[in-house]
């Protein structure tokens, strides 16, 4: 039976209570607010729904994760990046990130990412929890990701290229910075095969609760706005 979550509590079911049909879903409703949606990555859920639908929060057995230790940045994309046609930086404009993530895709109808998800995230960045990442060329905005950092891990949400290989490039420049600053797991949370390509592979979920357990409050050298 799937939990319906009260405004009043920020806790959520055990993440073995999630459906296996869909994979993952774990509760229902519940709010936006910047605590709850702290509390959700810390327990090991994401909130993922289309607009005219309640808050649904997911837990898929198993998780897509990449460990930056395992990334693989293909000849050809190293190739890009050595070229120096783009300019990534951090958290220079999260606000226009998560807005081009929201935007129409070619393979898509809609999008998940509604203007209330837009408002929650853009919260928790200033807040320091989520982070950006631009990639620009000839100083144009042309590919990014977003995510959340929390301990010595991080949270992908959504990325977006309106350019030859833009949001690889700014995605393994996250990696590495990463990996530098001692991160040890990506969450990828679903399998694409765009992840897959650079390394990216599925655990079972009570593997990703125990990286959350051990590394969420390890500290790390992250320093975001070098």
């Amino acid at each position: 039976m799937l939990t319906w979550l009260q405004r009043t509590t920020l806790e959520f079911p055990p993440l073995e209570k999630a459906l296996r049909d869909p994979d993952g879903l774990l509760a229902a409703g519940g709010d936006l607010s910047a605590e709850r949606l702290v509390a959700a990555y810390r327990h090991g859920c994401f909130p993922w729904f289309s607009e005219g639908q309640p808050i649904l929060w997911w837990s898929p057995d198993p998780r897509t994760v990449l460990f930056p230790d395992e990334i693989h940045v293909s000849r050809s994309l190293a190739k890009v990046i050595r070229q120096g046609r783009y300019q990534v930086t951090f958290d220079k404009d999260f606000a226009a990130v998560i807005a081009a993530c929201a935007g129409p895709r070619s393979y898509a109808d809609g999008t998940w990412i509604t203007d209330a998800m837009q408002a929650a995230y853009l919260k928790l960045h200033q807040q320091g929890f989520a982070h950006s990442v631009e990639v620009r060329e000839n100083g144009t905005l042309v590919g990014g990701l977003y995510g959340l950092a929390m301990g010595r891990l991080f949270f992908g949400e959504s990325m977006f290229s309106h350019a030859d290989n833009a949001s690889k490039v700014g995605f393994a420049t996250l990696v590495a910075h990463l990996r530098a600053w001692g991160f040890v797991l990506i969450d990828c949370q679903m399998p694409t095969q765009h992840l897959h390509s650079f390394g990216a592979r599925p655990i079972p979920r009570a593997e990703f609760a125990g990286f959350l357990a051990r590394h969420l409050n390890e500290p790390s050298t992250a320093d975001w706005v070098a």
